[in-house]
């Protein structure tokens, strides 16, 4: 058994319009998943197109309500709402329009990720690089995408 206190979970807070919670990852369950809760502000980007090769996917909306492209289609999950994005497929995410986006990721098998959020973080700093960052897909089985549906949500959002 693992048990994280709230107390106790790394926070990743250097974006502004962001706030990772790391809570669990394969060190601390096995292999079984990695898990994090993420605070989206609105109007950020969120996260670009990838996938993951090895892993599934779940994100439960605490609050707010989040914007997921899944494969070429868009939903929009409100609070309760649980959507879990298979293996292989394409998806991104951002708050959507208006509002903020409070959710918990579940990515099951876990594969170590806690060194790709903090690695974002360090981005966030400038300590590092979006080259560094793009240069780990393979260690961290997060593999970037190009998604038309996604560039024309995020130009129909800009305007």
């Amino acid at each position: 058994m693992t048990l994280v206190r709230a107390a106790q979970a790394e926070l990743l807070d250097s974006d502004p319009a962001s706030v990772i919670t790391l809570l669990l990852d394969p060190e601390h369950t096995g292999g079984a998943l990695t898990s994090n809760r993420t605070l989206l502000k609105q109007g950020t980007d969120g996260a670009p197109p990838h996938r993951h090769t090895l892993s599934g996917e779940l994100f439960f909306v605490l609050g707010g309500a989040l914007e997921v492209l899944v494969g070429t289609e868009l939903r929009t999950l409100h609070e309760g709402d649980a959507l879990f994005v298979p293996p292989g497929t394409p998806h991104a995410f951002a708050p959507a329009d208006g509002q903020d986006a409070d959710f918990l990721v579940v990515i099951t098998p876990g594969k170590p990720r806690f060194d790709y959020y903090r690695l974002l973080d360090e981005v966030h700093r400038g300590e590092a690089t979006w080259s560094q960052v793009g240069e780990t897909q393979d260690r961290f089985d997060n593999h970037y995408v190009d998604s038309p549906v996604w560039a024309a949500r995020r130009q129909a959002v800009r305007r």
